[in-house]
């Protein structure tokens, strides 16, 4: 029922969000229509006094060439008035033709203010953002998103659906790939359980590894079991006793908290309920592991604590980019509702879109169109916060271009870190002189730096 009633929730907010851009959308085409009009009612208002205009300087020309033709048979030369006459609409002419083009002037900006209207109130064309050269092909590009979407699924326990998805697209996904999913699924539902077995053995086998995070989530564990004994009473006195030494390897680390949980053996047998250590009954601290388990366990397995299609943290998406792209998509897959993640992935492009639109504009107005060439990398960079960063980047100093696996980092044995092609083009003489300090040395000792 809960669950009906939050698809309902879902249903409501999508029609009201839709209804509400809809309307959006009539407003901007009649704003559109109403510079449309304007330009029309100056091109009528325009082409009735040029015609007017042309008549009355045709009627003037006639007269006076009748003037003249009747001078002209008679033989008579030609008077002071005829001259004076002749001079006035020449200058009435070169009037009227000036008023004509500074009319026309005029409406060339009510054109451009139509131009304007459009680009402010409809998105520009996006498809030539970017060259069908920098991406993959189209299959390519497809697959990628499927899998973008079985990870995300995979990471959020929807294990079902996911494997329903691989079917349907044929995908192919190695076991190897499902294989630290489905045991963190499985650890995550025994926490959510308050069962701290298996999370135990996954600490205990991954101990190592864990100390070298400087992860304290083994001993998070052990003091929640020794938190649940206490709650069993004075029963359980001996057995929390005897756990109690499981906090031995980390006494140096964890003193405080281990002196906290001997002292509320005191009140034991008065009930912790009523003591001042009735914080450690907190049900916050099965949420508190379930955290601390998740994060720990994406740092070892090399993933982010959040799916890349899940990201909550973004800049605002302008609002007229909210709707158009997104919910073509969902139609197109007979969704009812755009996903909360797949929303906040759309958000991203959202933000970067303006941008790259701007550089494309000013890469063509430059005609520099080999700038973007790479499928690795954006030509400038897009700043999404810190929740959007999943791996470490460098930029070399020299050629400020960020490196790559066909140019990575190389450090200097003077400290200094720069780039491999900018390495090359500082070798002179079978020599490299450093750019930020005057130490010369062989550039076969340049060390390439991982991140």
């Amino acid at each position: 029922m809960a669950c009906e009633q939050g698809l309902l929730k879902d249903e409501l907010e999508f029609a009201s969000h839709l209804h509400i851009n809809s309307e959006a959308a009539m407003e901007q085409c009649a704003s559109v229509e109403r510079e449309v009009d304007k330009v029309l009612q100056k091109f009528l208002t325009y082409g009735q006094h040029c015609e007017q205009s042309l008549e009355e300087l045709l009627h003037h020309v006639g007269q006076l060439r009748a003037e003249l033709a009747s001078a002209a048979l008679q033989g008579t030369p030609l008077s002071a008035t005829l001259s004076l006459v002749m001079s006035q609409c020449c200058r009435k002419i070169k009037d009227t033709v000036q008023k004509l083009a500074s009319d026309h002037k005029d409406i060339h900006s009510s054109v451009s203010r139509v131009g304007k209207a459009i680009d402010r109130n409809f998105d520009s064309e996006i498809c030539g953002v970017v060259s069908d050269a920098v991406w993959d092909s189209r299959e390519k590009q497809q697959q990628i998103l499927q899998m973008a979407i079985v990870e995300h699924l995979y990471q959020q326990g929807m294990l079902s659906v996911a494997e329903e998805l691989c079917q349907e697209s044929t995908l192919n996904v190695d076991l190897d790939f499902k294989q630290p999913f489905l045991e963190l699924n499985r650890i995550l539902e025994a926490l959510h359980e308050q069962d701290l077995g298996p999370a135990l053995e996954w600490a205990v086998s991954h101990r190592q590894r864990l100390l070298e995070l400087n992860s304290s989530l083994e001993f998070k564990l052990h003091r929640l079991h020794f938190i649940r004994l206490l709650a069993g009473g004075p029963e359980k006195q001996l057995e929390a006793l005897s756990y109690a030494r499981h906090f031995q390897p980390f006494a140096r680390l964890h003193q405080r908290e281990i002196q906290v949980m001997m002292g509320s053996l005191v009140y034991l047998r008065l009930g912790l309920e009523k003591s001042p250590y009735c914080h450690l009954l907190d049900n916050s601290h099965w949420a508190e592991i379930c955290e601390t388990f998740t994060r720990d366990a994406c740092s070892l397995l090399g993933l982010s604590v959040e799916s890349p299609l899940s990201v909550r943290t973004l800049p605002r998406v302008p609002d007229r980019w909210q709707c158009a792209g997104l919910l073509s998509a969902c139609w197109a897959l007979g969704l009812a509702a755009p996903a909360p993640a797949l929303f906040c992935s759309f958000a991203s492009g959202c933000v970067a879109l303006p941008v790259l639109m701007n550089i494309k504009a000013v890469i063509e107005q430059r005609q520099c169109t080999g700038v973007w060439s790479h499928k690795d990398e954006l030509p400038i960079e897009i700043e999404l916060g810190m929740k959007c960063w999943y791996h470490s980047v460098f930029a070399c100093p020299i050629l400020r271009q960020q490196t790559s696996d066909s140019n990575p980092p190389i450090k200097l044995i003077c400290g200094h870190v720069i780039s491999r092609d900018a390495l090359n083009k500082l070798i002179n003489g079978g020599k490299l002189k450093c750019p930020y300090c005057p130490m010369e040395q062989n550039p076969a000792d340049g060390k390439r730096i991982i991140f």
